[in-house]
């Protein structure tokens, strides 16, 4: 019997697997995935990228069309919204999806023919639904392409943010807290860097080679780089696909890091011989950051709270050769251990300043996300505070760039622990990056890099 309804099961998947078979139909399955669950959307494409179904060509255009779906979401269904019968918020997810799928190709990919997108989103709904529904996606999208030029768009001058929220697909929530933060004009430019399509920023891995060694590698194969104004050991390219199954990043060459989370990491100043504590560790960007640094002599506990975001942060170690962790499965609020020199709390958050490379967080994130973190947040560095001997160094650090995540955190800290004080950021890292009470504070608009925070504290006595 127990046989049967595996057997049975598994004919399930198998059936379903077929009916999303194809770029747009996987891209809808991500998509659905995105919408009903809270799986981060990396992982998802990162399972379907492995499955060996698709070629190279059709990778890429699953990326293309999932990302441009999730980073232009709310201006596509202003459009559909416009055209669809009834209301478009209440249509059933995969016909949602699938309008947005193929939309996202008809308004922003100009090597995808119009009729292309409609009829490969017609046949799919004639596999996945019925004919009805069929009839009703190729109604609505070809209505679309015959009015494409006539779509009516919020005015700017009635209502601003309204006008920002749409055009650049944004919460509106979260446009007006900018407007009233930065303006409009300069809110207008975050957007616009948000929505930019993210380059590629590697970490020179130099307990294996050198930055100049590995340039030569670079100019070998005809890769274009040019190399980080912020960080020595930080290369810019655009032109590195598959990077996973390349042989120098197997070897452990490089690691893919955002100069931001450079930054972060390199205003702890670990030294040799240091005791550090990785709070937050996975992937384990930092962590392996460390390692390099102090050259595999010292330790670093890295500390995670689940054994399987903990996992990621060993196979790196493993692929770049670092030898002096320790890997932990516990909750960092509450975890104890012997005091270390340095500590990075390297905080949950928002992740507002990431949305160029996870436009899901676009549709996901509410206003009340941002209260309930930051008392995570207060209470992981509060734990870290007992952790960290007299005289040493921590750095809370974040990826977004709300106040109330970061400074804010901060100065609540400090105001319940004397002992603590701010170590100016300019010592440790590039001047035109740091505040003016010292900490290093990036935005995508004004540095080109993803939007961050990071802050030294000492312990005195």
């Amino acid at each position: 019997m127990e046989q049967n309804v595996t057997d049975q099961k598994e004919e399930r998947r198998e059936e379903r697997r077929q009916l999303f078979s194809g770029v747009r139909g996987t891209a809808v399955k991500v998509l659905n995935r995105v919408e009903r669950t809270d799986s981060y959307l990396d992982k998802l494409l990162e399972a379907e990228l492995r499955s060996g179904e698709l070629n190279d060509f059709d990778k890429a255009l699953l990326m293309e069309i999932v990302h441009g779906v999730l980073r232009w979401q709310s201006k596509l269904d202003w459009v559909l919204n416009g055209f669809f019968h009834g209301n478009f918020a209440k249509a059933e997810v995969t016909v949602r999806n699938t309008l947005r799928a193929a939309l996202y190709q008809i308004l922003f990919l100009d090597k995808v023919p119009d009729h292309a997108a409609v009829n490969e989103a017609v046949e799919f709904m004639k596999r996945i639904r019925s004919d009805k529904a069929a009839g009703l996606v190729n109604g609505v999208l070809r209505n679309i392409i015959r009015n494409k030029e006539g779509i009516h768009y919020p005015d700017v001058q009635n209502d601003a943010s309204l006008y920002l929220s749409t055009m650049y697909s944004f919460p509106l929530w979260m446009v007006k807290r900018w407007v009233n933060r930065f303006g409009f004009h300069e809110t207008e430019k975050l957007l616009e860097a948000q929505n930019q399509k993210p380059g590629l920023t590697l970490r020179v891995n130099t307990l294996k080679t050198t930055v100049e060694d590995f340039m030569k590698m670079f100019d070998l194969q005809n890769i274009t780089y040019e190399r980080s104004p912020f960080q020595q050991r930080f290369l810019r390219t655009a032109n590195l696909t598959n990077i996973s199954n390349s042989e120098i990043f197997r070897r452990g060459f490089f690691t893919v890091q955002d100069e931001s989370a450079g930054l972060a990491a390199g205003l702890l100043n670990v030294q040799p011989g240091d005791r550090v504590l990785d709070l937050c560790s996975a992937p384990g960007g930092k962590t392996t950051f460390f390692g390099e640094v102090m050259k595999n002599q010292g330790t670093i506990v890295a500390v995670d709270k689940y054994q399987t975001r903990l996992n990621l942060v060993k196979g790196a170690c493993e692929r770049l050769g670092i030898t002096n962790v320790e890997f932990v499965a516990a909750d960092a609020a509450e975890f104890q251990t012997e005091p270390a020199d340095k500590i990075l709390i390297d905080a949950p958050c928002s992740g507002l300043g990431v949305l160029s490379k996870k436009p899901d967080i676009k549709i996901k994130r509410e206003m009340r996300d941002i209260n309930d973190v930051v008392k995570v947040q207060e209470q992981l560095l509060h734990n870290a505070a007992s952790l960290l001997k007299p005289g040493g160094a921590m750095v809370y650090s974040t990826c977004t760039i709300e106040p109330e995540e970061n400074f804010g955190v901060v100065k609540k800290f400090l105001e319940r622990h004397p002992e603590f004080e701010i170590d100016h950021a300019a010592q440790y890292g590039n001047e035109a990056l740091v505040a003016a009470d010292g900490f290093i504070e990036t935005f995508p608009h004004r540095n080109g890099i993803d939007g961050s925070f990071a802050i030294r504290l000492i312990k005195n006595g």
